[in-house]
């Protein structure tokens, strides 16, 4: 078998697959964060088009995606999925390592797949502009883009630490017309809110939501698009793991072992893992590893909670895995996983056993990255490494346990920009960041007072 499996273009997905229809435990709802009760489509109605609140909240399997939103899809989906023959060469594995390659998107990563969705409806609604946050720039890069596509303005709150760390990141979102300031900025009162409190604050995403949100809901112009976290964006995603499950199949693999992703918010993982956790749900004996930042350890070390998805408190509570919402995460260069919170789906899975997390030091998933790097000849984004440095573990244990295994991963975004983090690994200048549970402790104070999940104790 050839060592990349495409599909043709007849084979691209035409329904989106959602978990929620299977999940053995649904996710609690989000609360409304003045009167502790659900929220309903008129709370969200300020920042979303109605299309994606309907998304948002819908438990059927399938949900069609509109022709326009295939057209544009169509300009690099299916993408390719590779066997990585050199790579178990390297590290001497008797298993079979397969990767999705969504770094062949305009955009360099897999997050096209919801900002095309997001700016159709936002458009087909009559908003003429989107606003957003972004950690790395992957996720600003897809949505200026989308934004180009339908016509859009597109203001992007950057994390001012991934804003000076990846300068051509803006420079590629204001290409495709993009206004992207570093945040917290002074355009907005959250931001304003922050820089007197510490003028030089690396910031978050969790800061630069509020910064969206405030925006997006001061204008009736204006949607805000999320690039992960909420349900209808890993809805989006989907496509990753259905064309996966069908590459598989035309590889010859009757099963899968072990898939891997890297979690932030948990876009690109759902977007793999979903479809094969309704594998799992009905009986198949899948390994579904989330991997994340030793630095920012949501899953791993953050309690089940309800909180808000952003410093600022501007938008609803969300039963999450959190860190607490005025945490920020160390700069470390996988800027798009510095995120104080998970997806409500990816933390519901992992409470039901059916995803287990782990956490890595910056340190191992740069030398994951190298090693990839120099077999399979893509450098990849640091962010994606994460997920490389699961595979290469999950080799390694099935042959210290004597097996063979077929383990597949999302890589999720290449690295051409993340140069100064590759420099910086190659001549011992890279950090460790190992986080102190004193400061998980005092960030976590901040949502004490808030409502607890149903069944859970924080």
């Amino acid at each position: 078998m050839d060592a990349k499996i495409t599909l043709p273009e007849s084979e691209l997905p035409r329904s989106w697959y959602n978990v929620l229809a299977d999940a053995p435990t649904p996710p609690q709802p989000p609360l409304h964060p003045g009167t502790g009760q659900p929220v309903g489509p008129d709370d969200l109605a300020p920042l979303f088009p109605m299309d994606l609140i309907l998304q948002e909240v819908s438990t059927d399997s399938e949900i069609a995606i509109p022709e326009e939103v295939l057209d544009v899809l169509r300009l690099w989906r299916p993408t390719p999925l590779h066997r990585a023959r050199r790579l178990e060469q390297a590290i001497g594995t008797r298993s079979r390592i397969y990767y999705k390659n969504e770094s062949v998107s305009p955009a360099g990563s897999h997050k096209p797949n919801t900002a095309v969705a997001q700016a159709y409806y936002s458009a087909r609604a009559g908003r003429t502009r989107l606003a957003t946050e972004t950690g790395a720039g992957q996720w600003g890069s897809a949505l200026a883009l989308a934004s180009q596509v339908f016509g859009l303005e597109c203001k992007v709150y950057m994390v001012r630490v991934s804003y000076d760390q990846k300068p051509y990141r803006r420079v590629m979102m204001e290409t495709w017309g993009a206004s992207v300031v570093p945040s917290p900025s002074p355009d907005t009162n959250a931001g304003r809110a922050v820089l007197e409190q510490d003028a030089e604050s690396p910031g978050s995403l969790g800061i630069a939501i509020s910064e969206a949100v405030e925006d997006a809901a001061g204008r009736d112009d204006t949607s805000y698009s999320l690039g992960s976290v909420l349900n209808h964006v890993l809805l989006h995603q989907t496509v990753i793991g259905q064309e996966a499950r069908r590459q598989l199949e035309l590889a010859g693999e009757t099963g899968v072992d072990v898939v891997v992703g890297c979690v932030g918010g948990g876009s690109n993982f759902g977007g793999l893992a979903l479809p094969f956790v309704r594998d799992k749900i009905a009986g198949a004996e899948i390994e579904i590893v989330a991997c994340e930042p030793a630095a920012c350890p949501t899953l791993t070390r953050g309690p089940y909670a309800y909180d808000f998805g952003d410093t600022g408190r501007l938008t609803p509570l969300v039963p999450m895995h959190t860190l607490g919402h005025d945490f920020v995460p160390p700069g470390i260069h996988a800027g798009g996983l510095r995120y104080h919170g998970a997806a409500p789906i990816v933390s519901q899975l992992v409470l039901d056993g059916l995803v287990r997390a782990e956490a890595f030091g910056q340190k191992d998933v740069f030398a994951a990255a190298i090693e990839f790097a120099r077999s399979e000849a893509i450098i990849p984004a640091p962010e994606t490494a994460h997920a490389i440095k699961g595979a290469i573990d999950a080799a390694r244990c099935a042959d210290e346990a004597g097996t063979e295994q077929v383990i597949v991963f999302n890589l999720s975004g290449h690295g051409h920009f993340d140069m100064g983090a590759y420099d910086a690994y190659l001549h011992g200048r890279l950090e460790d960041f190992e986080l102190p549970e004193a400061e998980i402790e005092r960030a976590l104070k901040a949502i004490e007072d808030l409502p607890k999940p149903a069944g859970v104790s924080v």
